[in-house]
């Protein structure tokens, strides 16, 4: 079969939604941020899947749980118009237990190509945290950095989502 399908892989917390500096789990603080709505229908318009991939280790240190996070799953994909095509999410903690699924590993990332026959060649991680970048690069999907998060040395580096899919979209 060829490998045809693209995707966007989305970290969730600081790219989609605002971040808090803490763990985003209450409902109440879960604020969808401004022109992600915007940008994923752009995205979704030019042919990609929208593939959200975030690290949850709340769960594994028990502040909070699966259900939390899927609440706030629900509150992003209602915010969006149901735009969203896979949310996956990491529940461990390196100091509870160990998962490939977890960034900077590439197990989310290789679940969506396989469920979406996904040529990484042509898909792209939007992310906050350098770990995000490196997950991507693992199976050669290539990395925009989102705000200042953290104070690494990449590029290229955007100040958010909006401008993370003007370059994209410029790329195509």
């Amino acid at each position: 079969m060829t490998t045809i399908n693209k995707a966007i892989f989305l970290d969730r917390d600081g790219v989609l939604n605002d971040e808090i500096g803490d763990y985003v789990w209450k409902l109440d603080e879960f604020i969808v941020s401004p022109g992600v709505p915007e940008s994923l229908t752009r995205l979704k318009a030019a042919g990609y899947y929208l593939v959200v991939v975030t690290n949850q280790a709340g769960i594994a240190k028990k502040l909070y749980t699966a259900a939390d996070v899927h609440a706030c799953h629900a509150k992003l994909q209602d915010a969006c118009g149901h735009l969203l095509d896979a949310l996956y999410f990491s529940e461990a903690h390196p100091s509870v237990s160990d998962s490939i699924l977890r960034k900077p590993d590439s197990g989310m990332f290789e679940k969506a190509v396989a469920r979406f026959n996904l040529d990484p060649a042509q898909c792209w991680i939007v992310g906050d945290r350098y770990r995000d970048m490196e997950a991507g690069a693992k199976i050669g999907v290539r990395g925009i950095m989102v705000g200042e998060t953290e104070a690494v040395d990449f590029t290229p580096r955007v100040a958010d989502l909006r401008a993370a899919t003007d370059i994209i979209l410029g790329a195509e």
